[in-house]
């Protein structure tokens, strides 16, 4: 929505890679140079500048060092990063757990107080069902009870056409959903429900094989993969996982395996219901021109 208009930055803090300090993305940087998430930006926008960095004051520093006309600069993942104040804050909630259900870890996964939802100027539930009721939505806003400087907005996540992961060599064949597939669905992120509940009415079986988020995948995991996919009798089958899994399976070590595998990944988009999304686009595109 920005870059056409403006120059954009992004900076994350590359959670997972094996670089360390600042590091701008190329188009052939790698997960393991500047985690899946900023490699996942770099490939979907490749016009943008992308970059990580775990200290972000380092990080917008170095970024306006090799472009100081830069003008909007996305932080990812950065509420608690109490050196850097914003402009504009956007806070994220599950709709599945929202932040007033949960506590401060170890016991939840709060990494603050939930008194800190002040500091937001938009507040988003995402991961809403698709048809979401306005009752519903009445309920989480009387909850949520936003200052009256705060906007909510209620997402839900949308799920595009499968892609043959840039591994596979000896099947690029179209592959549709349906009632005879059986998929091994090969997830490495926090929460792989919502691409669960997609998937369960359009195929026939799914045979879930999880790691932890950001899961770090080595030949061993490949191979018992292959070993996983090989034990499943239908002979519709493919292997699907998600678009930030497949920024972690680029990796050279495990292409000799993983080119023998039907291997697929669902890209999402985020949309928002009624109004929200021209609300929201309205809200940023309003701050950004006029800071």
């Amino acid at each position: 929505m920005i870059k056409d208009k403006y120059s954009v930055a992004t900076l994350s803090g590359g959670y997972g890679r094996k670089k360390s300090g600042f590091v701008l993305a190329t188009d052939v940087s790698t997960a393991r140079e500047i985690g899946d998430e900023p490699r996942q930006f770099k490939k979907k926008f490749p016009d943008i500048m992308v970059a990580v960095d775990k200290k972000r004051r380092r990080g917008i520093k170095k970024i306006l060092d090799k472009k100081p006309d830069m003008h909007t600069i996305l932080l990812d993942d950065a509420f608690q990063h109490r050196y850097v104040k914003p402009g504009l804050s956007i806070l994220l909630t599950d709709y599945a757990k929202m932040y007033y259900n949960d506590t401060m870890l170890p016991s939840g996964t709060l990494r603050e107080f939930t008194s800190g939802i002040e500091r937001a100027d938009i507040i988003i539930v995402s991961k809403t069902p698709s048809i979401f009721s306005p009752l519903d939505r009445r309920l989480l806003l009387k909850k949520i009870a936003a200052e009256e400087y705060q906007r909510v907005y209620f997402s839900y996540i949308k799920y595009g056409e499968m892609i043959p992961c840039s591994t596979v060599q000896e099947h690029k064949e179209l592959v549709s959903l349906d009632k005879n597939l059986s998929v091994l669905l090969l997830t490495g992120i926090a929460n792989p429900t919502p691409l669960e509940q997609y998937l369960q009415f359009k195929v026939k079986k799914i045979i879930p094989c999880e790691y932890s988020d950001h899961h770090n995948y080595t030949v061993k995991d490949v191979e018992a993969l292959e070993k996983t996919f090989g034990d499943i009798t239908n002979k519709n089958k493919i292997i699907i996982t998600t678009e930030k899994d497949a920024m972690r399976l680029e990796k050279s070590e495990l292409q000799e395996i993983l080119k023998k595998l039907p291997l697929y990944y669902i890209p999402i988009e985020i949309a928002f219901h009624e109004k929200d999304q021209e609300d929201f686009n309205r809200h940023i595109l309003n701050y950004v021109r006029t800071t």
